[in-house]
């Protein structure tokens, strides 16, 4: 199995939202650019101050022409409790069977948690921006902004 790297052509995916319609990244091709975050499970302590914080960046992204996608293995009902108890408005999504965190190489840390890794995306697909880090929950955020940015 070879590593998703900067440069690379982001594998396109199929995953059920929280709203349990299904969304494709090459849905955005040619539109938007999409930062990707893993995070390991919906409503708890890091990944809500994670989700938070993109929600509280959200029309930043929106403004420099980004969507920004969440992806755990929690399920769809799952998603929809977690984003309407903290305001998401961005898409969740879920990988039940850990395919997509696969076929983006998403390290789990310590052989048991998944791991929280965040991929800015272009318009064109390729992967400009890899940031890995289990405990700087804010820092996906500003390293994901700051590459969206700079597209």
């Amino acid at each position: 199995m070879t590593s998703l790297n900067v440069g690379d052509r982001a594998p396109d995916f199929t995953l059920p939202s929280a709203e349990g319609k299904n969304v494709s990244l090459s849905d955005f091709l040619g539109k938007k650019s999409v930062v990707i975050y893993f995070y390991p499970k919906d409503d708890t302590p890091g990944c809500t101050i994670e989700s938070c914080t993109f929600r509280d960046s959200y029309e930043e992204f929106k403004e420099a022409g980004a969507e920004v996608i969440g992806i755990s293995s929690d399920s769809p009902q799952s998603h929809q409790q977690f984003a309407s108890k903290y305001q998401l408005p961005f898409i969740l999504l879920s990988d039940s069977q850990g395919k997509v965190r696969k076929l983006f190489d998403v390290p789990n840390v310590l052989f048991l948690l998944p791991g929280r890794v965040t991929y800015v995306i272009d318009k064109e697909g390729i992967v400009r921006h890899i940031f890995n880090s289990m405990m700087d929950f804010k820092a996906h955020v500003d390293e994901a902004l700051k590459t969206i940015k700079s597209l």
